[in-house]
């Protein structure tokens, strides 16, 4: 299991890419932090998540 956001999720095996695309966000427009390491946009499909991860994705959304 991988901690994602606080919860406990089934992403093991996957790049942050591949969970992204699965959970409907845009790589675009978010921020992910690998074990309290922000990640580069560029290793988003080299780095595979493993059991004990831990995860925050911040989404930035646009408005006025």
């Amino acid at each position: 299991m991988v901690t994602v956001n606080g919860e406990k999720v089934q992403a093991s095996g996957q790049t942050i890419a591949e969970y992204l695309k699965n959970t409907g966000y845009n790589a675009d427009r978010v921020v992910v932090e690998l074990n309290l390491q922000i990640v580069s946009k560029d290793k988003y499909s080299e780095l595979t998540l493993k059991e004990n991860d831990a995860v925050e994705i911040l989404n930035f959304v646009g408005g006025g």
